[in-house]
């Protein structure tokens, strides 16, 4: 038996275009798993994800969802019961970046950093968690950031809603894991990914020489974890925050 097989089990992945979110969709369904994924402003890399899956023989299904509008996520879970049939694991990977010091953070962006991170794990789980719950087994993955714990200059908003996903990934695990479905969520480092190179370039330079692997993370250094979150191999994880991070924060 391989404890990381996602064989007859189903999983929805936002934010899954490209990126992070992207590696898990790939890796998901090489290990077994019905997947779908939503996007948001990413049509192309969508489309270009789902010809590469197609073509290794791995289809995949993937739709149009701003995690941050409540109509748009009632959306997506109708279409995920049409598409998917039901969703066993869902990872919540949606999300922008932005580098922007406090004073120059307006209410409007900070509302769209929490809107997305937060209140979009948020709406996103509330819809999927109780037939999980009904079902008794489920998975929920929620992406934070090593940034939660260390905090950066021109960050707050993003850190404060990557904090916000940790709390509230320990809380739901309390009433979820006695009824068959875990909670935990990830913590990456710096990756490289597009929202890593949207940031300055002196930022990231900073950020680098801070790490003691002394570089940046890749996308398939992370996708691993969300496996072993989803598989029966980490059944025994609730309330956690893993983090693969290149030692930026040693917990």
């Amino acid at each position: 038996m391989n404890p990381f097989s996602l064989e007859g089990r189903t999983a929805l992945v936002t934010g899954g275009s490209r990126g992070i979110g992207g590696a898990i969709v790939e890796l998901f369904a090489a290990s077994g798993a019905k997947v779908g994924y939503c996007q948001y402003g990413d049509d192309a890399n969508a489309a270009d994800l789902a010809a590469k899956q197609d073509a290794a023989g791995l289809p995949v299904v993937h739709t149009v969802c701003d995690v941050s509008k409540e109509g748009d996520v009632d959306r997506l879970a109708q279409w995920a019961g049409e598409a998917l049939g039901h969703v066993d694991i869902l990872v919540n990977c949606a999300g922008i970046g932005g580098d922007l010091l406090f004073e120059d953070v307006s209410v409007e962006a900070f509302d769209r950093m929490i809107g997305v991170h937060l209140r979009g794990t948020f709406l996103v789980t509330r819809k999927f968690y109780p037939a999980m719950a009904d079902k008794g087994w489920g998975r929920v993955i929620n992406f934070s950031s090593q940034l939660a714990y260390k905090g950066a200059p021109g960050q707050s908003h993003y850190c404060a809603a990557k904090a916000g996903i940790v709390g509230f990934t320990r809380a739901l695990s309390y009433e979820a894991a006695p009824k068959g479905v875990t909670v935990n969520s990830i913590a990456p480092g710096p990756v490289e990914t597009d929202m890593l190179m949207g940031l300055s370039d002196g930022w990231r330079a900073m950020k680098q020489a801070q790490l003691p692997i002394g570089r940046f993370g890749r996308v398939d250094e992370i996708a691993p974890t969300a496996l072993l979150l989803a598989s029966e191999a980490g059944s025994f994880f609730v309330g956690q925050t893993v983090s693969p991070n290149g030692g930026d924060v040693m917990l």
